[in-house]
């Protein structure tokens, strides 16, 4: 389980696949909602609660998920799997809607250094639902309008309120939404990448969490990096997966 304050994700594994997956808002009740989602992921792979040997979970509010035998640090889980799912990976960043991280791993998807952006929601999915009430589009529609821009206009990703100030007056300045909305990813682009070079650019990159689903993000993280970030299928489950491929090494390490 990847349990956050805003979403949950369950993965189930068996013999190394994965046989089930669910997500869910975590609401004001995280465990029920984790509980909702487990209930999905094993109906989905035709399991039953019992069959599960070991359950770790990982994320912002893992400390109320059910059923747990285990916890895994956030970076810990990325690592894991972004090897699992890219055996050359050997960076990965995670943007989520509460924060930003980047782990630096080995080839067995063993985390060896990790820095996080935890100032403000500014790099990460909160910024973007911010920006877009500000020019009052849908949160969906940001990513598409700003590939139509050509240009941007700079403005203030150290803190949501003051980006949002800065769109504002651009709207009144009377900059186009497309040429907004690129701003709006570049500035978030511009912390993930200074992140990163604190880190050290490992490639292959690989961009996981429920950012990296948006072509605008997408876009300007490439343009900032200079290369281009490797995404897999699921993204916003790659923390779930990682805390069930962990899960499944401490089965078979447990004593018999």
């Amino acid at each position: 389980m990847d349990l956050g304050t805003q979403r949950v994700q369950v993965v189930a594994l068996k013999d190394g696949a994965v046989v089930g997956r669910a997500q869910g808002f975590s609401g004001f009740d995280p465990t029920k909602a984790a509980e909702q989602a487990v209930n999905e992921a094993l109906t989905q792979a035709n399991l039953k609660l019992s069959d599960v040997n070991h359950f770790a979970a990982t994320g912002s509010a893992m400390d109320m998920a059910p059923y747990v035998n285990s916890t895994v640090s956030m970076m810990g889980a990325d690592a894991k799997a972004g090897v699992f799912l890219a055996p050359k990976a050997r960076t990965i960043i995670d943007v989520g809607a509460e924060e930003a991280r980047a782990v630096k791993t080995d080839e067995r998807g063993i985390m060896v250094d990790f820095v996080v952006n935890e100032r403000c929601a500014a790099g990460a999915g909160a910024f973007i639902e911010a920006m877009a009430r500000a020019l009052e589009v849908k949160l969906e529609d940001m990513g598409s309008l700003a590939l139509k821009a050509e240009r941007a206009s700079p403005i203030n990703a150290s803190c949501v309120i003051f980006g949002e100030s800065d769109v504002v007056s651009l709207i009144h300045r009377q900059e186009s939404k497309p040429e907004i909305a690129r701003a709006v990813f570049d500035a978030m682009a511009d912390r993930v990448s200074a992140m990163m070079h604190r880190l050290g650019i490992n490639p292959e990159v690989v961009l996981v969490g429920g950012v990296a689903k948006d072509p605008g993000f997408v876009a300007s993280l490439n343009r900032k990096l200079g290369l281009t970030v490797v995404i897999p299928k699921y993204p916003e489950y790659v923390g779930a997966l990682g805390a069930a491929l962990i899960a499944a090494t401490r089965v078979k390490e447990a004593p018999k």
